[in-house]
């Protein structure tokens, strides 16, 4: 049994407390497959949406984004790691930690409209919680484009993460695969504080997890530590745009999205689950932070539609613990009601918009060993 309400948390190796998943759900974690089909569309719905599987084989799948050559490019948590650096500096608490982790051990992958998977970058950072918390990774946690030039947002580096050498960063892919070095974000977060740490749950290299691009510049939500950054894609400069857990204490913000000006960030919140506790902040360019949505649920992907209607990924609906079968995306209604649009999805991390209006999800995103079981599914909406 967890004592820290909040150790879930720092399990934010992919954003989400898996020390805290029952084994019930460990077992019976596993990818979609034709036959479940269509227990993933609401009744209500089942002429309006369809669900496919777009790609699999994938090892933790977090971030997705289309890129400019048309192809679907997914970030990957990678298959953690073994190497431990107990004694070399200071460590996550038990029981998420102490981590293991490897140089090597995450990728970024892109998919073909065949389903078609090739790796883009391998050899990146990637890192696991401790055994006595199911062992979960975390690695590459998004990944965005600035014209033709692919960024990457490391989430899993680290001493603190069992990676020795390589911290949490922000990377520019090259043309060879061969990521370069923008900005050091373990090393920023440390010489950064923010106001309201949760001293009991604290992840020293922080646990990035989703970034949008802007005009030579990338904004990224870190959930540990709670706070939204603008990185300069040029400089490598780091500047705060909002300290979340300043006005909001440890919420654990995780999905960020633009629109109309302004950043719309989701949150994990704390566990256990409590229904409907999670929202989604609006934060001015200023970094003024309010309430936009409320009544949500382990908020892991925010994003709007050609129609400026928002769109929110809900990882576990209706359970304590993180659970798979129990994800699903709503809608924001005009009125702030909530509409399902799909339900039924296995423990998603993320998810974006395709260049026809398509929701693409990054399903299985999370869980034990074997890896590879991971998968992004395509929502073809009707109306």
């Amino acid at each position: 049994m967890i004592s820290r309400v909040h150790a879930g948390v720092s399990a934010l190796a992919l954003g989400l407390a898996v020390a805290l998943l029952p084994a019930h759900a460990a077992t019976s974690t596993r990818p979609i497959h034709a036959q479940d089909i269509a227990d993933l569309v609401q009744p209500q719905a089942a002429r309006l949406v369809t669900v496919s599987v777009y790609a699999t084989g994938l090892n933790n799948p977090r971030g997705l984004k289309f890129g400019p050559d048309g192809y679907l490019y997914v970030a990957e948590g990678g298959t953690g790691g073994i190497h431990s650096t107990v004694g070399k500096c200071p460590q996550v608490l038990a029981p998420i930690g102490p981590y293991t982790g490897s140089a090597t051990g995450a990728r970024i992958s892109k998919i073909s409209s065949t389903g078609v998977r090739t790796t883009v970058s391998g050899n990146l950072p990637s890192s696991q919680t401790s055994a006595g918390s199911g062992a979960l990774t975390s690695g590459v946690a998004d990944i965005a484009f600035i014209g033709h030039t692919l960024y990457a947002l490391i989430g899993g580096a680290g001493c603190s993460h069992g990676v020795v050498g390589r911290d949490n960063a922000l990377v520019r892919i090259g043309a060879n695969g061969v990521p370069a070095l923008v900005a050091d974000l373990s090393k920023y977060q440390k010489s950064h504080p923010v106001v309201n740490p949760e001293a009991d749950d604290f992840e020293p290299d922080g646990t990035w997890y989703s970034m949008i691009a802007g005009t030579n510049s990338v904004f990224a939500v870190e959930p540990n530590h709670g706070e939204l950054v603008r990185i300069s894609t040029t400089t490598g400069d780091v500047r705060r745009v909002a300290d979340i857990s300043a006005s909001q204490g440890h919420i654990v913000p995780t999905a960020i999205a633009g629109h109309d000006g302004n950043f719309f960030v989701g949150n994990l919140n704390t566990f256990p689950i409590t229904e409907g506790a999670s929202k989604v902040l609006k934060i001015t360019q200023t970094g003024h932070v309010s309430t936009a949505v409320t009544g949500l649920t382990t908020v892991l992907g925010v994003q709007f539609d050609h129609s400026g209607r928002m769109y929110v990924l809900q990882n576990t609906t209706g359970n304590p613990f993180p659970t798979p079968g129990t994800g699903n995306i709503v809608r924001v209604c005009a009125d702030g009601s909530l509409q399902t649009i799909v339900s039924g999805l296995t423990l998603p991390t993320a998810m974006t918009f395709g260049p026809n209006g398509d929701i693409f999800v990054s399903n299985v995103g999370f869980g034990p060993p074997p890896v590879g079981l991971g998968q992004v599914l395509r929502i073809h909406m009707a109306n």
